[in-house]
Formats: structure tokens, C-alpha cells, sequence
């Protein structure tokens, strides 16, 4: 019997999948959910086979991402879902075609903190490779600044958030391609989440 859609997806990313639609993931390929929480990004993908290894510091994120590999019959080992952080991950360098990092550096404490995660997701990412991700910003909303790059949300809770020139002088300095546009959704009185994909040179 045909998947319907959520089954086949999951909960994915809807910048996640228009990277899926566009065939910059598919399932040749090596991808590496840094910060990947319940495996929201990761349904489609170890259905479709892709050589997925994920990493959070959630244990019990990564224990049922491990579940749902095995449900899936991927035959994946165990190994591939660790526990850890991202600013230093077990991963060796230019080991994935694809890394994705879905709201996980606006959790950054400060500007070093939030440059050493990038290092690593970079570091990772092979040359050719695409980075993606989506985090916290300003684009599009003022908020309250209460220290080094932090600021409130609507909900309370306080973020480190980049703005356009941050993400563009970044992009620079790692001499990346920008994929897109950056993408900004702005979600009312609340917060603002911008959509960051970088292609390594080769």
C-alpha cells in the first residue's frame, strides 16, 4: 500500500524538502543532521537510502532517531546516531555530501560559540557539499538585545541572532556559494527564522 504523505516525510523541514525536490539531497548521497533532535528532517531520507548519520546532544532524541533507522529497516549500524555536540563532533573532516542544521544555532551562548559550531559543520562537509541551515535572525523584526548577540523572542526566550550582513560576511569568509537567496519566515509578534544554504568549493 502507497505511503501517504506524512508517513513518507515525517515532519519535515519545508526548506529541507524544497532541497529534496530540487535534487540537491538525494539518496547517492552521505548526510549528516547536525543537531537532529527526533529525526523531524530524517524520515525521507533512510526511507529513501540515504547514508544518514545524525548527531544531537539530546540522548534520548538520538536513542529514538536509532529506533526509527532500524524501523525502517536502513540497516544502518547504531553508530552512525551519536550523542554530542555540535563544536566538536566525532565526524572526520570532508566526511559528508550534505550537512543540515535545523534550529540549533540560535542556541549559541555568544559569537564564539555560535562561529565554533559553524567550523564544525563546515569542517565536516566535503568540498562540493551542501550546508544548510535554518536558524534564528533578525531579518524582518526588532527584538530586544540583552547581551553579546542575544536577544529576546517573543516567547521569552532569549537567542543568538544573526542578521543579513552577519550571514553574508560569513559566507564570504568561508568562500562559500550561496545556494539561495536567503529566505526569512517571519512568524507573527514572535520570531524571525532564516534559511542559510552554502555550497563548499571544490
Amino acid at each position: 500500500m502507497a505511503l501517504n504523505i506524512r508517513e513518507q516525510f515525517g515532519q519535515i523541514d519545508i526548506y529541507v524538502f524544497d532541497q529534496i525536490l530540487r535534487g540537491n539531497i538525494n539518496p547517492d548521497m552521505r548526510v549528516l543532521d547536525a543537531g537532529c533532535g527526533y529525526g523531524r528532517n530524517l524520515v525521507h531520507l533512510l526511507r529513501e537510502g540515504c547514508e544518514v548519520f545524525a548527531l544531537d546532544a539530546d540522548r534520548n532524541g538520538v536513542e529514538h532517531v536509532r529506533r526509527l533507522s532500524a524501523s525502517l529497516g536502513t540497516g544502518l549500524p547504531a553508530e552512525n546516531f551519536q550523542v554530542g555536540v555540535i563544536e566538536a563532533m566525532p565526524f572526520p573532516d570532508a566526511f559528508a555530501d550534505v550537512v543540515i542544521c535545523g534550529s540549533v544555532l540560535h542556541f549559541a551562548r555568544d559569537e564564539d560559540h555560535f562561529r565554533a559550531m559553524l567550523r564544525e559543520l563546515w569542517r565536516v562537509l566535503r568540498p562540493g557539499g551542501m550546508l544548510f541551515c535554518r536558524l534564528g535572525s533578525r531579518i524582518g523584526m526588532a527584538f530586544e538585545r540583552v547581551q553579546d548577540g542575544r536577544y529576546v523572542t517573543g516567547d521569552g526566550s532569549v537567542w543568538f541572532l544573526v542578521d543579513e550582513r552577519m550571514l553574508m560576511e560569513l559566507t564570504q569568509e568561508m568562500n562559500a556559494i550561496l545556494v539561495d537567496p536567503l529566505k526569512t519566515t517571519i512568524v507573527q509578534n514572535h520570531r524571525c527564522m532564516t534559511t542559510w544554504v552554502l555550497r563548499k568549493r571544490g
